[in-house]
């Protein structure tokens, strides 16, 4: 506490022998912050540019890396001052806004693969009707909620916590998650039913929907053999990003909610896996996978080369 100008510090304990490694970590981090940043730029000007590319299922794509970076830029800058720093500290205020915005932006993910389900589905299940339903509007109104929604939901509780007095200050990570109401003097039920009620309707019912479309997608494949080869280029990319984010998450949330103390090296590695992995996996796998744009980075770089 700084009674100078009443701020709450709280002290990040995740760090492993980080006085030790702080270049060896800076250097590593930063150098995957680039990597983030510029491989999902570069897919996103590649779907800006190219006027093929301007349909409701690139576009998606493109709000998807976009927040992929936003997820990373509320992360990175301050991991970075901290490998350098003497003290791995946040004032608590500070931290309330992290935590915000790392749930909220990955409530938009989850958003935006149940959107990109549904265009995979009435693409596949009902084209002649495409164009009419994912008219620009639509498409549009989509993008918006993708972001506003997730906000919404997690400004409530970020807006409570902040109000709660807190005994710890002690955080058991390197950012600010869920485990900062593990600092607050009383546990709060009503944080942890409405908690709960957010983690249902952001995450339980998007991948619930997101399975039902695809289950459908496959009843199709199965009964016209014409759509099985757009399907499984289009279709698993989108699986494999949400299996992917989905066995992060779980984890996230299973460290909030159970008890369980890991060593400190396991948990710093899980950690680092969920801001380095997912902004990775998803350009990689995008611009792999969908043959418009690797064919679009195919020309990109043979040139260059």
């Amino acid at each position: 506490m700084d009674n100078r100008f009443n701020v709450t510090y709280i002290t990040f304990d995740g760090h492993v022998e980080v006085h030790r490694y702080r270049y060896l970590y800076f250097v590593i981090m930063f150098t995957m912050y680039i990597l983030i940043i510029s491989s999902n730029i570069t897919i996103v000007s590649i779907i800006v540019i190219h006027k093929s590319l301007h349909e409701p299922m690139y576009i998606f794509i493109a709000a998807l890396l976009i927040n992929s970076v936003l997820f990373s830029t509320a992360i990175y800058p301050k991991l970075l001052i901290d490998f350098l720093s003497e003290k791995q500290i946040i004032s608590y205020s500070a931290c309330l806004f992290q935590w915000f915005s790392y749930y909220s932006l990955a409530g938009s993910e989850y958003f935006l693969l149940s959107v990109m389900a549904y265009d995979r589905y009435v693409s596949i299940c009902n084209p002649l009707h495409y164009s009419t339903i994912m008219r620009k509007t639509t498409v549009n109104m989509f993008l918006i909620c993708a972001w506003i929604l997730p906000a919404c939901q997690i400004s409530v509780p970020m807006l409570l916590s902040a109000k709660k007095e807190i005994c710890t200050f002690l955080l058991k990570g390197i950012y600010c998650n869920s485990t900062v109401q593990k600092l607050h003097c009383v546990s709060s039920r009503l944080l942890n039913i409405y908690g709960l009620v957010v983690f249902v309707s952001a995450v339980l019912l998007p991948v619930l929907f997101i399975l039902f479309t695809y289950t459908r997608i496959l009843v199709i494949c199965y009964r016209c053999r014409g759509v099985r080869r757009k399907a499984a280029q289009t279709c698993l990319p989108h699986l494999l990003v949400l299996i992917n984010f989905s066995c992060l998450s779980a984890y996230d949330v299973l460290l909030a909610r159970l008890e369980v103390d890991f060593h400190k090296i396991v948990s710093l590695i899980m950690t680092l896996q969920m801001i380095i992995y997912q902004p990775l996996f998803n350009p990689i796998i995008y611009g792999l996978k969908m043959s418009g744009i690797y064919e679009h980075l195919k020309r990109l770089f043979c040139k260059r080369v």
